[in-house]
Formats: C-alpha cells, sequence, structure tokens
C-alpha cells in the first residue's frame, strides 16, 4: 500500500494496531508509524470496514481545507488571472488594459468559497473510496476520477462565478451583483452558465490532471525519502503539478474564455465554431494567448494551494480525539 494512501487522506487514523506496537521499542518513530498505518489500511481493505462517522469527519474536514485554501489562492493571485483573462479575450492585436486588476475579487471570492469546499468534499471521499476498491497499481486511476468527480461537482458553483468574473475582468461590469441581474436580464439564467461546455471541456481534465499528478510525485518523494513531506515540499509539487496542468490545458483554457466572455453577441456558436473561427482569424498560435500568465498563475497558485490544504489539513487531524492516544508512541 502506497504510504500516500494514508498522508493525502484526510481521514487518516492514528488507532495503534498490536502487531505493529510490539515492534515499537525496535524501530524510530517514523518507520513505526508507517508500518502502523499501513497495516490499519491493509486490514480495512480486507475486511471492507465502513464507518459512518469517518465519512462525516472526512467530508467535514475536507470542506474546511478546500474552502481555505481556494479563498487564499484566488486573493493572493487575482490580479494574474485578471492579465490572463483580458489576453485571452482580446481578438486579433486588441490592447490590454492593466487597469482595475482586482475587478470582481469580492464577488469571485464568495463563489470560490462555496466551489472549492464542493470540489475536496466530493475528492477526499471519492479518493479514499476507489483506492480502497482499486488495486494498489491503479491508484493513479482512482485520483484521476476523483479529481474528475469533484470538478464535476463544483461546476454547478464554479461556472457562474466565473462567467460574473470574466465579464468584470473585462470592463463589462462593475460589480457582481450588478453583472449577474443584467445577465440574468439579457441572457436569461442560462447566461450564468455561459460556456458550461467548454468550462467542462477544460477543468473535468484539468482538475484530474493536475491532482493526479499531484499526489503521484508525492507517492513517489516520500517513497524516496522515507518520510513524510514538509510544508515547502509540499508546496514545490504542487506549483510544479499546477505548472505542467496549466500548460497543457491553456488551448481549453482559450476556448473557454471566449465563450463565456462573449455575452449576448454570440461571435461564436459552440465550441467546435469557436475552435474554427479562431484558427481561421487568428492562427493555431492563438491558443497559446495568456500561458505565460496562465502558467505562472497556475504553478504559484498550486504552490499556495497545495500548502495551505495540507497545513490545514493538518492542523484539522491534530484536533481529532483519537490522535491524544498517539501521544506516549510520539515519545519513544
Amino acid at each position: 500500500m502506497d504510504p500516500q494512501t494514508q498522508s493525502s487522506s484526510v481521514s487518516t487514523s492514528h488507532t495503534i494496531s498490536p502487531d505493529i506496537c510490539c515492534f515499537a521499542d525496535g524501530l524510530n518513530y517514523k518507520k513505526c508509524k508507517l508500518l502502523k498505518e499501513e497495516n490499519r489500511l491493509l486490514d480495512s481493505v480486507l475486511l471492507k470496514e465502513e464507518n459512518p462517522f469517518d465519512f462525516f469527519r472526512v467530508f467535514f474536514e475536507s470542506i474546511i481545507a478546500g474552502a481555505m485554501a481556494g479563498v487564499v489562492v484566488e486573493a493572493a493571485l487575482y490580479p494574474i488571472d485578471t492579465v490572463k483573462t483580458r489576453l485571452q479575450a482580446a481578438r486579433g492585436g486588441g490592447k490590454v488594459v492593466l487597469k482595475g486588476l482586482y475587478s470582481g475579487l469580492g464577488g469571485n471570492l464568495a463563489g470560490v468559497l462555496p466551489a472549492s469546499a464542493i470540489f475536496l468534499g466530493v475528492y477526499e471521499p471519492a479518493k479514499q473510496k476507489l483506492l480502497k476498491a482499486l488495486p494498489e497499481n491503479l491508484s493513479a486511476f482512482a485520483h484521476l476520477t476523483a479529481g474528475a468527480l469533484g470538478g464535476a461537482a463544483s461546476s454547478l458553483v464554479r461556472v457562474p462565478t466565473e462567467v460574473v468574473k470574466q465579464r468584470m475582468q473585462t470592463g463589462q461590469f462593475a460589480s457582481a451583483p450588478a453583472a449577474v441581474r443584467l445577465i440574468v436580464a439579457k441572457e436569461g439564467f442560462r447566461g450564468l452558465y455561459a460556456g458550461y461546455g467548454s468550462f467542462l471541456l477544460r477543468d473535468l481534465p484539468f482538475d484530474a490532471i493536475q491532482f493526479c499528478i499531484y499526489e503521484q510525485l508525492r507517492i513517489g518523494y516520500k517513497l524516496a525519502a522515507q518520510r513524510d513531506l514538509n510544508d515547502p515540499e509540499n508546496a514545490i509539487i504542487g506549483a510544479v503539478a499546477g505548472a505542467i496542468t496549466g500548460t497543457v490545458t491553456n488551448p481549453l483554457d482559450v476556448i473557454k474564455t471566449r465563450l463565456m466572455v462573449q455575452g449576448s453577441s454570440k461571435q461564436y456558436k459552440g465550441i467546435l465554431d469557436c475552435v474554427r473561427t479562431i484558427m481561421r482569424e487568428e492562427g493555431t498560435h492563438a491558443f497559446l494567448k495568456g500561458i505565460g500568465p496562465r502558467v505562472l498563475w497556475i504553478g504559484i497558485g498550486g504552490s499556495i494551494f497545495f500548502g495551505v490544504l495540507e497545513k490545514t489539513k493538518q492542523m484539522l487531524a491534530k484536533k481529532r480525539p483519537e490522535n491524544h492516544n498517539s501521544f506516549y508512541l510520539k515519545q519513544e
């Protein structure tokens, strides 16, 4: 069983197994801890243990950690995201304005908080369930699937938030409430979900790939280092995962941005028409627009997001009642 399975999971238990404790005196704490958790997880898989309390605890801790990480990274990197959006939205040789880089931040945070909470609230339980059900060599598939499920669930909140945010970033509206009101008035409720298909086309692969790369890098690093990762290491791995994923999915992001900011003008009839029009009018290089700010934004964002996420999960784990039972083990 991968050491990552227990350390990256919010629901890691610290119940001490008797057959592990008998070796505690002969091993240092870190080795004992790894053996203890590996044995516990193996037993739970073999016995198909189900604990409703554990599920709700995982869900509760996940939504808190997700909300915290999402809000922090969005507030910190919003100006870079604004520049990226304006670069992608500019048609042909359109000029990019560098004023009002925090336009729409307040309304966006109101959507990012629940969206991030929903994502992690779905991702962590789904990941744990899949890791238990699938063979060890399919852990990457478990991470990919859980990431896609989390992205699909959170898209119901993320898409309207993204539509309002990008309309404000491109100067179409002055405030989030005004944006929502006018979008609904001109385009109907469906206007808030403009570009929903392209959003899923971009974000489902993005979420799945980013979290899979992050989780797999952590597994490999932990196996090589034979210890838990520290905060800087989590942040660096998050940055690498974010930068790789941001580069690969940039063309999808350009398509999504064009469809979301077009409003009632309907310059594009859909995803395929958008692709054809961009290629005809601007060439294939247009799909790389904004790649610099995007990779920078997502790379730094991955560092902050996963760093805050893991730190929050650690803090919440320390508050679990069962952790007090492991105090004396840590003293050995």
